[in-house]
């Protein structure tokens, strides 16, 4: 990649989205153990290796259930999917960027978010990646830097609940993977069976 980027001092934190119901899945993806403990601390163990701070974004409900070695941030907005814990977290600490990873995305690897982290552009309000499923944005690994809290205030004041919908609107850094398996979405039983035999693959290949 030729792509440049602008030095920041601006602190970036990460978000573990875990608050989501699971109901396609039929039980929490959260707690799914897909590298030897619940999905959302290795999210959260991943994240931790460029992030100031780390936090699980989670239901108000599942708060207590959260182990009291990582930290928990509760949703207080509500009924606006994966917004409810960005939104959330901004509104925790404005003058911060966050580093944002779905629960539900076990392949995701330490080489795609090193890559995201190396070439984030603070001139943007976000860097992501480009999904392989559709061509458009992946807002659900992204770096939101604090320009785009305001924006996305506006953006669901005007009755907008897609954070994919306000990448595709604003002025992002858009990435193509090279490693494109790691932002497959695990949604389903089938989903999952096949993410199974992939991690299998790769254990095989010593990846």
């Amino acid at each position: 990649m030729t792509l440049s980027t602008l030095p920041s001092s601006t602190t970036l934190n990460g978000l573990v989205l875990a608050g989501g119901k699971s109901s396609r899945m039929g039980i929490p993806k959260d707690t799914m153990n897909w590298h030897g403990k619940e999905q959302r601390y290795a999210a959260a163990d991943l994240l931790a290796n460029w992030c100031h701070e780390v936090y699980i974004s989670c239901r108000p409900d599942q708060k207590a259930d959260i182990d009291p070695a990582y930290r928990a941030l509760t949703d207080i907005f509500s009924d606006m999917g994966p917004l409810s814990g960005i939104l959330s977290a901004f509104q925790f600490q404005k003058d911060a960027a966050w580093l944002v990873v779905a629960c539900d995305m076990p392949l995701l690897d330490k080489a795609s978010l090193a890559i995201l982290v190396r070439y984030r552009n603070t001139a943007r309000i976000a860097t992501t990646y480009e999904s392989p499923a559709d061509g458009f944005p992946e807002p659900l690994v992204t770096i939101w830097e604090p320009e785009s809290y305001p924006l996305l205030t506006d953006f669901i004041h005007s009755g907008n609940r897609s954070p994919r919908r306000f990448l595709m609107q604003n002025d992002v850094l858009i990435l193509k993977p090279e490693h494109p398996n790691a932002l497959i979405n695990t949604n389903t039983p089938e989903e999952a069976d096949q993410v199974r035999e992939m991690l299998k693959k790769r254990n095989m290949d010593g990846i």
